[in-house]
């Protein structure tokens, strides 16, 4: 007769049976309950939304036409965005986003970017300082003038809003 041996559950068998079960469960508990905090908050499935407002341009000055446009966007949505384009039928020549970097002291340079960050529940107000969007002005612009533009989006639909033509001095953040 051979003998039959049994399984039995030792102590020391229970807990690592245990505790190698408390690890994912504690982790499942954890996501959802980062997963009900979101839902919570209205940010689930929400795409980005982008509002438009404040729109400005410079009106130029001297002989030159180069000018800078000015918006206040803010997304209202719960995803990021990114303004990767603006375009206006009453602008001549090439429109584009720009940064500007200080140099040592109070000397600053333009650059072209390809694109600016627009957080979700945040907003980007472009300024003389930040982000703007060159371009060369309309012929005959006055102060009081409105200037139509569209703002292109990465993942939002584009904007079509205006902006009032302003002198510099008058404007300017």
């Amino acid at each position: 007769m051979t003998e039959q041996h049994l399984w039995r559950p030792t102590r020391r068998r229970l807990t690592g049976t245990l505790l190698a079960a408390l690890a994912p469960v504690a982790a499942c508990s954890l996501a959802l309950g980062g997963l009900t905090t979101w839902v919570g908050a209205g940010k689930a499935g929400s795409p980005a939304r982008i509002t438009v407002s404040n729109g400005r341009v410079f009106l130029p000055y001297g002989d030159s036409t180069d000018t800078a446009a000015l918006f206040d966007l803010a997304n209202v949505g719960g995803a990021d965005d990114r303004l990767v384009n603006v375009t206006s039928t009453a602008t001549h020549g090439r429109i584009t986003l720009s940064g500007h970097r200080m140099l040592d002291g109070r000397t600053a340079y333009k650059v072209d970017v390809t694109s600016a960050g627009v957080p979700a529940g945040g907003v980007l107000s472009m300024s003389p300082r930040g982000v703007d969007v060159t371009l060369r002005a309309g012929a005959g612009w006055q102060a009081g003038d409105l200037v139509p533009f569209t703002l292109h989006f990465e993942r939002s639909a584009p904007v079509e809003t205006t902006a009032v033509v302003i002198r510099p001095s008058g404007g300017g953040r």
